[in-house]
């Protein structure tokens, strides 16, 4: 196929970009470099299968030639306020991004009659009131709250997406992303293992921030591409969940980072966080399990033992 991959310079669209293409398909990247960097994609200059436009989606998409399918993956991610490619410090851009953005996106993959694969988030559950989180449930958001630009954007676009779907029958995907950790992934993020696993490379202690209670479930970036890739390929319309299951800590976590790179700092704790940061968080796969055949296959030790030497390399300890 010949697929267009937007914010393909991000984390998650540059890994996607590599795997598409080594499944022997022909990826047209596109990004506009406000939260994405052309280091993510620097190493596929030089492959004829892959070609680039500087765009943003927002504003409108051209590509020359037939297009088979659509993935929409350009919208700031990032919950840190002191990141200037944060959501907080773009709310206009990433509302855009999610709004117009997905019905440009759409638009072409209508004129096109290609595949059209939505990113959402597991953001679009809130602070969840129902755990695990299963596809049924519709959430606990607050429409003004800080947050919003970004849970809002995402809970947009999956309803144009199902529109375009059941009013111009337009074959349609959505996936919902939870927590995913990689090499490529921004260092200024603002996550848990960005801030954490950077913390403790450097030999410095590890902030938690409350008493660490709140959960998280990690999944390694390899098994959520294999996820995606799967939906792709498939002809289900409805959300999917794709995330690992294991749910931990952030205490845990952080006491497990600590033993993995051998840092003697240890951790320290500071105020808990507001702007309704989410206590919970785990995925129900029932659906990715059931339709898809898929669950994750690296634990956690694993896929930060290969996360490592990307973050070394970037603060220059490699």
């Amino acid at each position: 196929m010949r697929i267009l991959i937007t914010g393909a310079a991000g984390f998650l669209g540059s890994h996607l970009s590599d795997r598409l293409l080594s499944d022997g398909h022909e990826v047209i990247g596109m990004d506009n470099f406000v939260t994405g960097s052309p280091d993510n994609i620097a190493h596929l200059a030089d492959n004829e299968n892959f070609s680039f436009y500087k765009r943003d989606v927002s504003n409108y998409i051209f590509v020359p030639g037939k297009v088979d399918a659509i993935l929409h993956f350009a919208s700031p991610a990032s919950p840190n306020p002191q990141s200037k490619s944060g959501y907080f410090n773009l709310p206009i851009q990433t509302m855009k991004a999610g709004a117009l953005g997905t019905h440009n996106c759409l638009g072409l993959a209508r004129a096109q009659n290609a595949k059209f694969l939505l990113a959402s988030t597991s953001e679009i559950y809130g602070d969840p009131e129902v755990h695990p989180q299963p596809e049924t449930y519709a959430g606990n958001v607050d429409p003004v709250g800080t947050r919003a630009v970004y849970d809002e954007a995402k809970r947009f676009a999956e309803s144009l997406t199902m529109a375009y779907h059941r009013f111009h029958n337009v074959n349609t995907s959505i996936v919902r992303i939870f927590n995913t950790y990689g090499p490529r992934m921004d260092m200024e993020d603002g996550r848990a293992l960005p801030n954490l696993l950077k913390q403790a490379l450097l030999g410095e202690p590890l902030t938690v921030y409350g008493d660490g209670a709140q959960t998280r479930s990690f999944c390694y970036v390899d098994d959520l591409v294999n996820g995606i890739v799967k939906l792709l390929y498939s002809e289900e319309h409805y959300p999917v969940n794709i995330g690992n299951p294991t749910e931990m800590s952030v205490l845990q976590f952080a006491e497990a980072i600590n033993k993995i790179t051998e840092n003697k700092a240890g951790i320290t704790y500071v105020d808990a966080r507001s702007a309704r940061d989410p206590q919970r968080r785990r995925p129900d796969i029932t659906r990715a399990h059931d339709i898809l055949q898929w669950e994750p296959k690296i634990e956690i030790e694993e896929g930060i033992r290969r996360t490592i030497p990307f973050f070394k390399q970037k603060l220059g300890l490699a």
